[in-house]
C-alpha cells in the first residue's frame, strides 16, 4: 500500500472521523450488551469482541468506515454452543471461523458479490431497517411518559440541529443533551448501565481453554462454517451499502481477509466472533465517517469507556441511544422502493419483498439474502429461456426435393431451456436429412448437451441423417466432453469452420 493511499484513507478526514468514531462507540456499548445477553455469555464477551473486531477490520478490512463488532445475527448461531459446551468453545469457533474467512479471501470469493441482484440488496437493506426499528419498542413499550418525551427530544435534536451546523454530528449532540438532562432533573430512565456489568481490566491474550483433538473440531466445525458463511455475507452486503452511500469502491476480497483476522483476534482475547454492522456504519457514515480512522475510534474509544469511564458512560439513558437508532432505520429504509413496486417489473418486486419478508420473520439476514438470490436466479432463468427460438425451414440449396429440413437455432441452451430445445423438432417429419445450424446458440451446461445428444439420437433412430454445424468453441468443448452422438459426424466444428 502505497503512503498516498495510506494518508488517504486515515489521515483525509481526521475530525469528521474522529467525531463519527465517538458517536459509534456510544452506540455500540448497548449494542454490545445486548448481543452478549442473546449468546448468553459475560457482557464483556461482546465488549471485548467489539472492541478487537472494529479496531482488527480498521487496519486490515477492504471497507474504509464500515463497522464491523459483534452482531446479533452472530450471536443467534452461538446460543446453542454456549450452553452445551461453554463460551471457550465459542472462541475455539471463532478462531476456526476467521480462518474459513482468511480462506475466502485468498480464494477471491468476495466477488461472488456480483451475483446479487439490486433488487435483494434493497430487500436487505429494508429488512434490516425494519428489524433496528422493531429492536427499539421493547425501551419504548410501557415505558414511563419521560421516555417518550427524552426520545422525541432526541429525535428533534437529531433532525434540527444540522440546521444551525454541521461542524458536530446531531447524533453525538443527542446523547449528550439528553444525557445532560436525564441528569439535571433526575429522571428515573433506562440507563445503559442497566443493560449489564462493564468489564473492570483490558483484554488479555489467551488461546481457547478447550482440548485440542478432532472431538473438539467435530463440536465446533459446523458452527465455524455457520459463522463465517453469516459474517462474511453480512460483511460484504454492508460494504456493498456503504459503498454506495459514499460512491467509494471497496475491495471485498481484503474485506473477507479481514474479518477472519479480526475473528481470531477476537478469539483469542476473550470476545465473540462478529461481522460488519450496517446499523453502526450508517452511523459512522451520517455522522462524517468516512475513513479507517473513525472504525479505529470506535473501537478503542468503546474500550476506554467501559474499562476508565464506565460510572459515567452507564449514566447515558437508553431513549437517547433509541432516538438515534430511529434515526438509522429511517434513513437506511429505501424509501423509493415502496414508490418502485408500481413501476418496477414484476420480478424485481417479488424478490424485493420477499427478502424482506423473510429477514423480518426468521431474523435471519442469511437466509433472507438465500431466498432472494434463489429467487432471482429462478426468473433469470425463466427469462433466459424465453428468448429461445428455433427457426425451420426447407432447405433447397442442399436438396431440391425437398427432403432436407434447416433447423436455426437462436438463443442460449442450459437446464431451463433444454426441454423447449427438444420441443422444438418433428422427429416424424417425413425428411431424409437434418441440418441444425447452431451459429447462434450457446450450449452451458451438461443439460443442454443431453439435450443435443436427444435430438440427434431420435432423428436418427427415425432413418433422418443429421449434420451440426455452427458450434463455438466453447460448446464444442463441452460436446467433446460430455456429448454421446458421433461428434464426426455431428460436423461440430465452429461457425468459421462451417462457414
Amino acid at each position: 500500500m502505497s503512503l498516498h493511499t495510506l494518508r488517504q484513507e486515515w489521515l483525509s478526514n481526521i475530525r469528521g472521523d474522529l467525531l463519527a468514531g465517538t458517536v459509534v462507540a456510544l452506540a455500540l456499548i448497548p449494542e454490545a450488551l445486548a448481543f452478549s445477553l442473546i449468546a448468553g455469555v459475560d457482557p464483556q464477551v461482546g465488549l471485548y469482541a467489539a472492541f478487537a473486531i472494529a479496531v482488527v477490520t480498521a487496519i486490515v478490512g477492504g471497507r474504509p468506515g464500515m463497522i464491523s463488532a459483534a452482531t446479533g445475527a452472530v450471536a443467534l448461531l452461538i446460543t446453542s454452543l454456549v450452553k452445551d459446551h461453554g463460551v471457550q468453545y465459542v472462541f475455539a469457533a471463532a478462531l476456526l471461523a476467521g480462518l474459513f474467512q482468511i480462506g475466502a479471501g485468498l480464494l477471491r470469493l468476495g466477488g461472488l458479490m456480483r451475483f446479487v441482484s439490486r433488487s435483494v440488496v434493497t430487500g436487505f437493506v429494508n429488512a434490516l431497517a425494519i428489524l433496528i426499528f422493531l429492536a427499539q419498542l421493547p425501551e419504548l413499550i410501557g415505558a414511563p411518559l419521560a421516555v417518550y418525551a427524552l426520545t422525541a427530544g432526541g429525535l428533534a435534536i437529531i433532525y434540527l440541529f444540522p440546521r444551525l451546523t454541521r461542524a458536530v454530528p446531531s447524533p453525538l449532540v443527542c446523547i449528550v443533551v439528553i444525557s445532560v438532562i436525564a441528569a439535571l432533573l433526575g429522571l428515573d430512565v433506562r440507563t445503559v448501565g442497566d443493560m449489564g456489568a462493564f468489564p473492570d481490566h483490558l483484554p488479555s491474550f489467551a488461546l481457547p481453554a478447550v482440548p485440542f483433538t478432532l472431538e473438539t473440531l467435530r463440536i465446533i466445525f459446523p458452527y465455524s462454517v455457520a459463522i463465517a458463511v453469516v459474517g462474511l455475507l453480512e460483511s460484504l452486503m454492508t460494504a456493498a451499502i456503504v459503498d454506495d452511500f459514499t460512491d467509494t469502491a471497496s475491495d471485498k476480497n481484503k474485506e473477507c481477509r479481514g474479518q477472519g483476522i479480526a475473528n481470531i483476534v477476537a478469539g483469542v482475547l476473550g470476545g465473540m466472533p462478529g461481522c460488519a454492522m450496517i446499523g453502526q456504519s450508517i452511523i459512522n457514515v451520517k455522522s462524517g465517517g468516512r475513513g479507517r480512522l473513525s472504525s479505529f475510534v470506535a473501537g478503542a474509544l468503546l474500550l476506554v469507556l467501559v474499562v476508565f469511564l464506565g460510572p459515567w458512560v452507564k449514566q447515558i439513558p437508553m431513549a437517547a441511544l433509541v432516538a438515534v437508532m430511529i434515526m438509522v432505520s429511517i434513513s437506511t429504509f429505501s424509501w423509493r422502493s415502496v414508490r418502485n413496486l408500481a413501476t418496477h417489473p414484476k420480478s424485481s418486486s417479488v424478490v424485493m419483498v420477499a427478502t424482506v419478508i423473510v429477514v423480518v420473520a426468521t431474523h435471519n439476514l442469511a437466509l433472507g439474502v438465500l431466498v432472494g438470490v434463489l429467487l432471482s436466479a429462478v426468473f433469470f432463468a425463466a427469462k433466459v429461456r424465453r428468448v429461445l427460438h428455433v427457426d425451420a425451414t426447407l432447405d433447397p440449396t442442399l436438396d431440391p426435393d425437398g427432403q432436407t429440413r434447416r433447423y436455426t437455432v437462436r438463443g442460449q441452451v442450459f437446464f431451463a431451456s433444454s426441454e423447449q430445445l427438444v420441443a422444438a423438432f418433428d422427429f416424424r417429419e417425413p425428411v431424409s436429412q437434418v441440418r441444425l445450424d447452431l451459429s447462434h446458440a450457446h450450449f452451458w451446461d451438461i443439460t443442454a448437451i443431453e439435450a443435443l445428444d436427444r435430438i440427434v439420437h431420435k432423428f436418427r433412430r427415425n432413418g433422418v441423417a443429421v449434420e451440426v454445424t455452427g458450434l463455438n468453441r466453447a460448446s464444442v468443448t463441452m460436446v467433446e466432453r460430455f456429448g454421446t452422438h458421433d461428434k464426426a459426424g455431428a460436423g461440430a466444428t465452429p461457425p468459421e469452420a462451417a462457414h
